[in-house]
């Protein structure tokens, strides 16, 4: 089961080491009475605005359709998350490469390394923009769209853009 609640309160039992935690839902969980559960508890965040993401893909089509060599905005997602995106450096075995590839929105081999006498790979990966925040979008969207002036492309008026972003601040959190 999936819920969204809050913490209504907490009290520490007579044992001393353990908590009797109360939170108010917005489901009710059946079948689940006397069962060990496994409890996962974390801040709430709103998905993401999807203003901002229609903006970003409307914006990846019209490169895609202007670009000569590139004409499926996947492509050029994952070439505008190489240039504007959030990435990450990390090492792994030889062997867990193509793992690690199938896990990252975008991810290259930099080359192999020797830690301490053993042989490993270093790898930039490159973070989807579902897993962005509202500064880490903007500037991928503001290099999408230098990349469409740049092409000569119509961007969309800036009161959209504006308003995309906005609308991704309040669902999504700075």
């Amino acid at each position: 089961m999936n819920a969204t609640g809050r913490l209504e309160s907490v009290s520490k039992s007579i044992k001393g080491n353990e908590y009797l935690v109360t939170i108010r839902t917005d489901c009710l969980p059946e079948g689940l009475e006397n069962k060990l559960l496994d409890i996962s508890l974390k801040e709430h965040k709103e998905h993401r605005s999807a203003d901002a993401n229609r903006l970003m893909w409307a914006c990846l089509g019209e490169i895609a359709r202007a670009k000569e060599v590139l004409r499926d905005p996947w492509e050029v997602y994952l070439s505008m998350l190489r240039k504007y995106g959030k990435y990450t450096y990390i090492v792994v075995k030889p062997e867990a490469v193509e793992a690690v590839k199938r896990q990252w929105r975008e991810c290259e081999v930099v080359g192999e390394i020797d830690i301490h006498g053993t042989k490993g790979v270093q790898m930039l990966c490159f973070y989807g923009s579902s897993t962005y925040n509202t500064k880490e979008m903007s500037t991928l969207i503001d290099g999408i769209l230098a990349d469409m002036s740049d092409l000569g492309l119509q961007r969309p008026a800036s009161g959209e853009i504006k308003r995309a972003l906005e609308e991704w601040e309040k669902h999504h959190g700075a």
